[in-house]
């Protein structure tokens, strides 16, 4: 997870390395969205604008957006895009009433923010996205040590100004990012820390542990930042390190969650990163699937939580789940392009080949150039056995391993043996620590049993998390009747297929 406990764990860090393996390497981006029906009950908070004069500030007006879409989200029956799709939206030339019809919302939040030295500026504007009307603003100037209040403020007059004809009583458990001992010198360590784990570089993650440690530091009760210290160190553990330090960076951030819970039991962001931790660092599907069941009982409005207690569902063999969770995950951040990409995921899962190339298809929509969303048109392609558009779409893939696989799985059925097996050597040779799994699926495409479960007890050691699939990969599941197969699934903790469910 990266920032408020509404933002999936899968948008934050260097990207995991088994997330190429159903085609999730595009970033995500604004686009050719198909306009949506707007509740009336609905709002998109867009990043404020930063106007201090200086790049460097940029952090501090995104975290006061994302606290007012914290804040926001927490009233019952309104409905509040997440950060990952209205962030899209930085300095975009639409008109209010496009960017509403993309979101889906009725009403936008915008504005800007300006500190100088020890004075904030908020100035911000509620927007109906059905004539571009103004139905509120204001500006607020207030010494930084006010922030809090001021946060506050804008968001009662917000809230008041809809809530009377739209919105019932009462709130979902209060969710924050303050520190709990006021210390606005940790909150902005928090701030950097979220600014820069979010850069997706090993760099950038390093970074954010920095300024999370020092959040801890200054106040030690700081609930958020024990959990994102934890989250950023998960990442570490999964996406960057191997052998002993992965296993030490797990330690770190299972005694940093840990605190995190203790601390704030009914902190939805702690749940998160724990299940977070369990799925990609422990393989320890159960607990996991728990943790973000609880997130998602705490922040209803949490997208992160849902996609991900989906995807542990389809871990499992429950696609129908999976789906339903992941469209809700949509519902909420629209024009995040790897959902939709694991939504089609699924659907392939249940050879509904015809619905998975239409998700895919809205992800091409989102971002033309996500070179990832073409491994997953490949498969499906292969799955049909139309040879051409497999090739077609292979071709458009990412550069790098992710191509390469694509290519392997396409001329393979396009009789095209010396090209597959070149693709295939390629990517041996150089990946092969990173793509056990879907080396794997090649061979399995290729009817090479022993090889396909070589590669996968090589993926068993390597922690790839492309296992996680091993329930709905249409590749692998022709072995599903194979002694090893099942042998593989408990070994992994994962249900039999043909053996009851029931077991708990």
């Amino acid at each position: 997870m990266g920032g408020s406990a509404g933002e999936p764990p899968c948008c934050t860090g260097p990207r995991r390395r088994s997330c190429w393996r159903s085609g999730l390497l595009g970033s995500s981006g604004s686009g050719g969205a198909k306009p949506g029906v707007a509740n009336a009950a609905s709002i998109a908070v867009l990043p404020l604008l930063n106007e201090s004069g200086d790049a460097d500030q940029q952090y501090f007006s995104d975290g006061i957006s994302e606290d007012l879409i914290t804040a926001l989200s927490q009233f019952p029956g309104l409905k509040v895009i997440g950060r990952a799709s209205t962030f899209q939206f930085r300095e975009s030339k639409e008109d209010s009433r496009s960017i509403g019809a993309k979101l889906g919302v009725a009403r936008l939040l915008e504005g800007s923010v300006r500190r100088i030295g020890e004075v904030v500026r908020i100035s911000a504007e509620l927007i109906d996205t059905a004539d571009g009307s103004t139905q509120w603003s204001a500006r607020y100037d207030r010494p930084y040590r006010d922030l809090f209040a001021l946060q506050d403020e804008i968001t009662h007059s917000v809230t008041a100004s809809i809530r009377t004809k739209l919105l019932p009583g009462g709130h979902s458990a209060a969710q924050s990012d303050r520190p709990p001992g006021g210390s606005l010198e940790a909150y902005t360590d928090l701030l950097q820390g979220r600014f820069y784990q979010r850069l997706n570089t090993e760099a950038g993650v390093r970074k954010a542990i920095e300024y999370y440690t020092k959040a801890t530091q200054l106040d030690p009760h700081y609930a958020l930042a024990w959990s994102r210290l934890a989250n950023a160190w998960t990442d570490m553990s999964v996406s960057v390190l191997e052998a002993a330090p992965a296993k030490e960076a797990r330690g770190k951030a299972r005694e940093a969650v840990d605190r995190a819970v203790a601390l704030s039991p009914d902190l939805a962001d702690a749940h998160a990163t724990r299940g977070y931790l369990l799925q990609f660092g422990d393989f320890n599907w159960r607990e996991a699937e728990a943790e973000y069941g609880r997130a998602a009982e705490l922040a209803p409005y949490n997208a992160g939580a849902k996609f991900f207690l989906g995807n542990l569902r389809a871990t499992f063999g429950d696609l129908e789940s999976a789906i339903d969770l992941t469209r809700q995950a949509i519902a909420a951040d629209p024009l995040i392009i790897e959902n939709h990409v694991w939504l089609a995921t699924y659907l392939v899962g249940l050879n509904r080949l015809d619905e998975a190339e239409r998700s895919v298809g809205r992800a091409i929509e989102l971002q033309s150039d996500a070179g990832g969303s073409y491994f997953l048109l490949t498969v499906i392609e292969v799955l049909r056995g139309r040879a051409q558009a497999a090739l077609d779409a292979a071709q458009k893939a990412s550069p790098g391993p992710v191509q390469l696989a694509a290519l392997a799985l396409a001329r393979q059925i396009a009789n095209d043996r010396r090209g597959a097996d070149n693709a295939l050597r390629t990517l041996v040779d150089k990946h092969a620590e990173l793509a056990a799994s879907v080396i794997a699926d090649i061979y399995a495409q290729r009817n090479d049993a022993d090889a396909t479960f070589e590669w996968l007890d090589r993926a068993v050691r390597n922690r790839d998390s492309g296992l996680l699939s091993l329930l709905y990969d249409p590749f692998l599941l022709r072995y599903r009747d194979d002694p090893r197969f099942a042998a593989l699934c408990r070994k992994l903790g994962l249900p039999v297929p043909g053996e009851s469910r029931v077991k708990t």
